[in-house]
């Protein structure tokens, strides 16, 4: 087996707008995608943190080292080829939200998820135009339709770039809510995702905490907090 690796080749990364968007160049020649499409981003913004990905590499090409580059090959080679199935896959998220599913006890989690998620369904109210219903225990219960539709609408007007960028805020926090939350700038998004982990969060503290899930939860934020500066970078002159 073959133990070649790509090795950094060039001496400069540059950032040059054209062809309806802009384009990171290693000593002028455009980065591919894997799939071999143009690497065409929608900002500067985006395109100057990705020129700055592959300007640290050095010697051996570290791949885990460029996170903006992955979920902008990951918006062009995947998501855009198949944006109705990716923002049907998140909308779906609206119907079994995190926010609406309520403790049955104890009393003070009862009180906390009131507490600090009932505010965030005000705002989706407020914000987006629906109403989510509140649900006791885990069983499932269908949310209105016509609000989901509302829902569903405004995922499917994500460019591909955001939508990328929106998979993860909402499978990583198992909140449409949240997501759009983090997409509209409602609240710090550390705070975002701690009000996603509420449950988790209360659990230790009432039995201590469980290392390796906290380790787990760790790696999960970062990649939460990085979905969160990639949907800015989108939006970001």
């Amino acid at each position: 087996m073959s133990d070649w690796k790509a090795k950094r080749f060039w001496k400069e990364a540059t950032v040059d707008e054209g062809n309806g968007g802009f384009e990171v160049k290693l000593d002028g020649r455009p980065v591919k995608t894997p799939a071999k499409r143009s690497l065409l981003l929608p900002t500067r913004a985006m395109a100057e943190v990705i020129a700055a990905e592959w300007d640290a590499q050095e010697g051996e090409i570290k791949p885990h080292l460029m996170p903006a580059t992955k979920t902008a090959n990951a918006a062009i080679d995947k998501v855009a080829v198949q944006h109705a199935e990716v923002a049907d896959m998140l909308a779906d998220y609206g119907d079994c939200d995190l926010l609406c599913y309520r403790a049955e006890g104890p009393a003070e989690l009862v009180a906390r998820q009131a507490e600090l998620w009932n505010p965030m369904l005000d705002w989706a109210q407020q914000e987006l135009g629906v109403r989510l219903a509140l649900r006791e225990g885990v069983m499932h219960a269908p949310q209105d339709s016509a609000a989901l539709a509302v829902l569903r609408d405004k995922t499917h007007a994500l460019s591909a770039f955001e939508l990328a960028a929106f998979h993860d805020l909402v499978s990583l926090s198992g909140s449409l809510v949240l997501g759009f939350a983090a997409a509209h700038q409602a609240r710090d998004p550390e705070a975002l995702w701690d009000l996603s982990r509420l449950d988790e969060i209360w659990q230790a503290e009432q039995w201590g905490v469980d290392e390796q899930a906290e380790e787990m939860a760790a790696v999960k934020k970062d990649s939460f907090l990085h979905a969160n500066a990639m949907f800015t970078l989108c939006r970001q002159v």
